[in-house]
Formats: C-alpha cells, structure tokens, sequence
C-alpha cells in the first residue's frame, strides 16, 4: 500500500515508517522519486516561470546560513579583528 507522509495520519505513522525500504537501495529510489515530483511540479511546466528555481535557490541559502550560523555569530561577537 502507497501513502504519501501527508496522508498518513499521526496514529498511522509507525506502521507506514515500518512499510517503508531503509536500504540503500531504497533511499535511492525514495530520493529519485522526490527529485522527479519535485521537477515535474515545478521545472517541467508548460508556462513555466521563475518560481521553482527561486524556492530551490532560497532553500539553498537557508540551509548554507544554518550550516554557517556558528561561523557567522563568533565573528559578529568579536569587538577588534
């Protein structure tokens, strides 16, 4: 049986993460599954726009200033260089 995560419901949820293939083999498919949904509904359009590129963009910079945050709060705390 194939639920989507956002149709699971939450007393649902350790039986579909029970369902689901954790080898690497898997993870692959389940990876490759979410880039073609991801392509489909957003690159892959007919009138396509800048919308999906840009939300992929933005992503990108909240992840790289999350991985960077500790970087970035030890230099603003620095009173001399």
């Amino acid at each position: 049986m194939f639920l989507r995560l956002m149709d699971v419901k939450l007393g649902e949820l350790g039986t579909w993460l029970g369902g689901r293939d954790f080898t690497p083999n898997g993870l692959i498919s389940a990876i490759r599954k979410g880039h073609d949904r991801y392509y489909n509904k957003y690159i892959n359009v007919k009138k396509g726009g800048i919308g999906g590129i840009a939300m992929l963009l933005v992503g990108y910079v909240a992840i790289s200033y999350i991985w960077e945050y500790d970087h970035i709060k030890h230099d603003r705390w620095r009173k001399y260089h």
